[in-house]
């Protein structure tokens, strides 16, 4: 059921159980779990690895599993998952099962939508000089898969579970102007949504630019997903600042370390205050157990500190139409990235709890 106050969509990785290609490319049984369970410190204090407490190494293909997820989202103020969608042209599709059993199943009865992450697959080695492996290129084949895509997902946006603004299927875009042809895309789409029912689809492109978002919005979509997690690196440090995260970088010999503490703060921005834009919730930042040391990492992320971010988001959206106040949590367990909301040895569910104490107070 929708929160009258905001409405909350948290990003899902379909990513956790094996399928023939990650066998192929990473070896048998690879899921999100190798690199979570190998992760190492990288210097004192550094959380990892990061253990799964109520869930523990969970298996997408066990339904308890994806009730469990649901229950609890529900229980501390998520109203839905958004998850990610692989299609790659020419019907290619990959990690599809776990929302297919949640889609055909009718379980768990949790609200849901899909964000199309249209980009290629790549085997990044993370070092410098190397060009990356190509494993799958996303593909734009025209028209006519445009159509079988729509088609595909047909029963999906039919399904009274599926998360609609405006009375349209809400259907996000990973990377909306790396596709030249979607203008054509969102035409399609609807004139086919109109000729089953809807009054359209409700399209969301994906940024992590400021400087896109009218670029999106003239190609056709209606809303923008704003995603600052970098935007740290745009704002001017001092001197002092700046030789301290080189010397960060070159004796560690690691990314970039950020106090959490110090930049959710530009996590936020005043522009998504527009009605056109939905902000996101980023509950921490620590990519090592997929890059290593060439990963970004953020420190000091606490439940207090991720429930002032979380409330300083949802001050921008107090003045939006409720059925606007949309924003999405970057995520619900994209543990390799060390952005997750689901429970972990150390805070148990205090990033839930914070979530909920926000929304309650807004």
């Amino acid at each position: 059921m929708q929160n009258k106050r905001v409405r909350i969509l948290a990003t899902y990785l379909p990513q956790f159980h094996p399928i023939p290609e990650n066998d192929e490319w990473w070896g048998k049984g690879f899921t999100e779990w190798t690199n979570v369970g190998k992760a190492k410190p990288l210097f004192r204090g550094h959380y990892q690895p990061r253990v799964p407490a109520d869930l523990g190494y969970y298996d997408l293909r066990l339904p308890e599993i994806r009730q469990q997820q649901a229950d609890m989202a529900r229980e501390y103020g998520v109203e839905g998952f958004c998850y990610w969608h692989y299609w790659f042209g020419n019907g290619k599709r990959l990690l599809e099962m776990p929302f297919n059993e949640v889609l055909n199943t009718g379980k768990p009865d949790f609200p849901f939508c899909l964000s199309w992450a249209n980009h290629d697959w790549e085997a990044k080695l993370f070092v410098k000089g190397s060009n990356n492996k190509m494993l799958i290129k996303q593909l734009y084949p025209g028209e006519n898969d445009y159509i079988a895509h729509f088609n595909t997902l047909l029963p999906a946006f039919k399904d009274h579970r599926y998360i609609k603004v405006d009375n349209k299927p809400l259907f996000q875009i990973y990377s909306p102007l790396d596709f030249e042809d979607v203008e054509l895309f969102i035409k399609i789409w609807h004139k086919l949504a109109k000729e089953n029912g809807f009054e359209g689809i409700h399209f969301v492109g994906h940024t992590l630019s400021e400087e896109d978002i009218d670029k999106i919005i003239s190609k056709g979509f209606d809303a923008v997903n704003t995603v600052r997690l970098f935007d740290l690196f745009k704002k001017k440090y001092t001197l002092p600042q700046r030789a301290y995260m080189k010397m960060m970088r070159v004796w560690f010999n690691h990314g970039q370390l950020f106090d959490y503490r110090k930049v959710y703060k530009y996590f936020s921005s005043k522009t998504d205050e527009k009605e056109i834009c939905y902000p996101s919730i980023i509950p921490n930042w620590d990519h090592s157990p997929r890059s290593g040391r060439k990963g970004h990492i953020f420190v000091n992320s606490n439940p207090d500190a991720f429930k002032n971010h979380v409330k300083t988001v949802l001050e921008t959206m107090r003045n939006k139409e409720p059925e606007h106040r949309i924003a999405f949590i970057k995520s619900w367990n994209e543990w390799g990235e060390g952005n997750y909301m689901e429970p972990d040895l150390k805070f148990g569910r205090g990033y839930l709890e914070a979530l909920k104490q926000a929304i309650d107070e807004f």
